[in-house]
């Protein structure tokens, strides 16, 4: 999938190295790095090899990347060991309900930094970075409260379904990476072009330059976290983990900051294990159960006071003046070509959605548009003209 890789790439992963606390430790640590030589890292190569099915061969591009990645991580491990820790477990769930390589959990640092709500320019969303059409076709729920790519459990559950749909079309894992940054069709063109070869390495100077680095970036990834020990590293923390969570049945509709003053949660908390309600509400749709994840301590305070608790945000949305929002489903999207004397005020009106929701749906940060400018949309009502 095509999304934050290049920004990837630019701030390479890792962002700038950050100091440790002894001049020692910081000169140590930088002469591991430099003293391991192509050798060493040929023969780690292998190692990882042999214990996946992924394709893993040694080029000198891909030694300038570890070496890269191993000189800029450490500011990535220091802000975010906590997330490795909370959010591999859920990735390894998935990738091993459905019997694929579970080296593939690195993908969401390569696609998203691991931020649930990451969007690009694109408008692929989540840790996973899905395209509004393969979210779809991947049975992903997305409607004006909630956005399923951006649920960890789902997304990933989806991801690793779509994964291995890919590995089945080109009988290969590591064409089916390529072709999660590309999409299929290119990989096939490209092994068309190749002469027909099938192996990633054969086909790569056939394919665009993005995917073309994608899959060394993803391997230079899965290097710094399976050598973390050999280079000093430590990538897991200790902290909030998903055994520490469990979920609820959500009866009536309440809104994150209703629970967090009633039960005295702190929002942040509520916000980071519920990334997919995109107006942090939880909706009641008819047939559908809707849940909330909290940390375990505070579940059974939910079910002991769950009544007051809903009579408490029913007052609260009868205390706001505007409506919330009707509920509608994303299923059939429009593509609007911008006429002379449009705006998006007009727009929004002339289909019954928010200015912000255009802005959002195709990633504007400004509402300035253009003749002749095409537009996505989710029209909540259809123009007569």
């Amino acid at each position: 999938m095509k999304i934050f890789f290049t920004i990837f790439i630019a701030v390479l992963l890792f962002g700038e190295g950050s100091s440790l606390e002894p001049t020692q430790k910081k000169n140590s640590l930088k002469d591991s790095i430099s003293s391991f030589n192509t050798d060493t890292i040929k023969s780690r190569l292998i190692g990882l090899n042999k214990k996946t099915p992924i394709d893993i061969s040694y080029t000198p591009e891909l030694e300038e990347l570890i070496k890269k990645y191993l000189n800029n991580r450490k500011k990535f491990f220091n802000e975010n060991s906590e997330l490795i820790n909370y959010y591999f477990p859920i990735f390894e769930k998935a990738l091993q309900n459905n019997k694929a390589p579970l080296e593939l959990k690195y993908l969401p640092i390569v696609e998203s930094r691991l931020n649930p709500r990451a969007v690009s320019k694109v408008g692929a969303t989540g840790l996973w970075q899905f395209m509004y059409a393969a979210a779809k076709e991947n049975g992903l729920e997305l409607n004006s409260y909630i956005d399923e790519r951006m649920d960890p459990e789902k997304s990933s559950e989806a991801a690793a379904k779509y994964l291995l749909k890919l590995k089945e079309i080109h009988n290969d894992w590591t064409l089916a990476i390529a072709a999660y940054n590309a999409g299929p069709r290119t990989i096939s063109k490209a092994i068309v072009r190749s002469g027909g070869h099938k192996n990633f390495w054969n086909i790569r100077g056939f394919l665009p330059y993005e995917t073309a680095r994608y899959v060394p970036s993803f391997i230079a990834t899965m290097y710094v976290f399976e050598y973390a020990n050999e280079h000093g590293i430590t990538p897991y923390k200790e902290g909030f983990s998903k055994n520490k969570t469990d979920t609820i049945h959500v009866k009536e509709q309440i809104a994150f900051s209703h629970i967090a003053r009633f039960l005295e949660i702190p929002l942040d908390t509520i916000e980071f294990l519920n990334p997919s309600y995109i107006h942090k509400i939880i909706p009641k749709i008819n047939n559908k159960i809707q849940t909330v994840t909290l940390p375990e301590k505070y579940t059974l305070l939910y079910a002991a006071r769950e009544k007051e608790l809903y009579d408490y945000a029913e007052k609260e949305f009868e205390s706001i003046e505007k409506p919330l929002p009707d509920l509608y489903s994303i299923n059939s999207k429009i593509i609007y070509k911008i006429k002379y004397g449009d705006y998006l005020g007009s727009i929004s009106k002339k289909f019954g959605v928010k200015i912000s929701d255009i802005m959002r749906w195709n990633n504007l940060s400004s509402d300035k548009i253009k003749e002749n400018q095409r537009v996505i949309v989710f029209p909540k009502r259809i123009p007569k003209n």
